[in-house]
């Protein structure tokens, strides 16, 4: 039997030194800096194209609750000290 890399998922992912919550996480903030104010069916439809692997589907709520965080966040621009 032949394997695929998609077969090592999410082992290939630990190796290079990701966990499923800082991949998710880190996806859903580069979403939300480029495209706020995205609602559920979008965010979840964006998250199928960007983590299409079966061992990422887990992580549906994580990079929800991760990009809505960052969508209300102001752009680091913005922010400034006092």
């Amino acid at each position: 039997m032949n394997t695929t890399p998609e077969d090592g998922y999410p082992q290939l992912c630990f190796d290079v030194g990701l966990t499923c919550e800082s991949c998710t996480t880190g996806t859903a903030q580069q979403l939300a800096a480029v495209c706020k104010g995205l609602r559920g069916k979008m965010i979840r439809q964006l998250f199928v194209q960007i983590h299409p692997h079966p061992a990422c589907e887990r992580m549906h709520a994580h990079f929800t609750a991760s990009y809505l965080v960052a969508s209300s966040e102001p752009p680091l621009a913005m922010t400034t000290a006092a």
